[in-house]
């Protein structure tokens, strides 16, 4: 949601006269490591850039293979693509959805070099099992947390347990930009390197080269990307990162309405939430299992739709993608978990804007739509 106070900080950057990479981006940067307990943060214009810089920054690239989940938007699998290495799918738990740990023991071999887990829909994963592969297969663990700003396992926030944490604020996410990522890192060298990547190679900031301090030489030390974040951008996530508390209170209302809404319908619905975790609530999805509905999920999505309530698909397998089968051989079939869940899950709308009457209009429709 977008309430006053962002609008009134937009307008305040835009009469500032700096709407470019500057001090607010500073305070956002500073107010979300605050928020994750961590030192240092490095804001960007993606959570695609944060995880292309963060594979960049551990020095992954051509030769390695990076291990992720089939179960996933096409960035995090692009994102290694750009950093010229290989990706490798390793199919998910289908309880959690969520990368299964032992699948990705299997698809080690002398070549893997780095894990890029992603906390789908906002469930962590089991990170302990993964750091112990890391750790006994020297692999660098990059946190795909673009679901999972809140998310917490056994006492860590997401994005502070691997090498580095990439975090999104799309439109769509739990605290907005409008676009824009984050990204943390375990080590000062590597927060330092994404800070030269994220911003053409160069060796300072844009906006300590033109502030008041009088102009700062700079050097060109890497051939690095234009992947800084914008004021105006960060003038509305300082807002945001406010109210992430009550916004994800909210979500959990919502959540648990839907669960009580929908225990009794023949659907598959989110998986209890682990001991000593926290769910960040990004994602409320549910599985159209034909032969126990009656209804094939297409058809459910078209229903839904045309009672009004917006829906999405979060998301078909990445082998389910022509690139992908034609530039790596991917098939569906070879990820048996993440291809049944991904030809068969729905998200439905949660968010802090969603009214007692909004709940009640969704719960109704998926009923409606349900009807054989």
């Amino acid at each position: 949601m977008i309430e006053e106070d962002e609008i009134n900080e937009v307008v305040a950057c835009l009469r500032s006269g700096w709407i470019g990479t500057g001090p607010r981006v500073a305070k956002f940067e500073e107010d979300f490591a605050a928020y994750k307990g961590v030192s240092q943060a490095v804001a960007l214009n993606s959570c695609t850039a944060a995880l292309h810089l963060s594979l960049l920054a551990a020095d992954l690239g051509v030769g390695d293979e990076v291990i992720t989940t089939p179960l996933t938007f096409c960035a995090t699998v692009n994102a290694i693509i750009h950093a010229g290495a290989t990706p490798v799918l390793a199919d998910v738990d289908p309880v959690t959805m969520n990368i299964d740990p032992s699948e990705i023991e299997r698809r080690i071999t002398p070549k893997t070099r780095g894990i890029i887990p992603v906390h789908f829909a906002g469930r962590p994963c089991d990170m302990n099992a993964i750091m112990n592969l890391a750790q006994k297969y020297n692999l660098k663990v990059i946190e795909d947390c673009a679901h999972a700003i809140e998310t917490e396992y056994k006492g860590n926030k997401a994005g502070t347990l691997g090498d580095f944490g990439c975090f999104s604020f799309y439109s769509t996410k739990n605290i907005v930009t409008g676009e824009g990522g984050m990204v943390l890192a375990k080590r000062d060298e590597d927060i330092a390197r994404l800070k030269v990547l994220g911003l053409h190679g160069m060796s300072k900031d844009a906006w300590k080269r033109f502030g008041d301090e009088g102009f700062k030489h700079y050097q060109v030390v890497e051939c690095g990307f234009k992947y800084n974040m914008m004021d105006i951008q960060a003038a509305i996530g300082i807002h945001q990162l406010k109210r992430v508390e009550t916004y994800w209170q909210r979500r959990e209302n919502v959540w648990q309405r839907y669960m009580k809404a929908f225990a009794n319908l023949p659907i598959g619905l989110p998986a209890l939430i682990e001991d000593d975790t926290r769910h960040g609530y990004h994602l409320f999805t549910i599985l159209i299992d034909n032969e126990k509905t009656g209804v094939s999920r297409d058809a459910f999505l078209d229903r839904m739709t045309s009672n009004g309530i917006g829906v999405g698909v979060h998301y078909l397998s990445l082998p389910e993608h022509p690139y992908y089968q034609q530039t790596f051989g991917w098939k569906p079939e070879d990820y048996p978990n993440s291809m049944r869940i991904g030809r068969q899950i729905v998200s439905l709308p949660i968010s802090a804007k969603l009214s007692d009457s909004d709940l009640s209009d969704v719960i109704c429709a998926v009923t409606k739509a349900l009807e054989v």
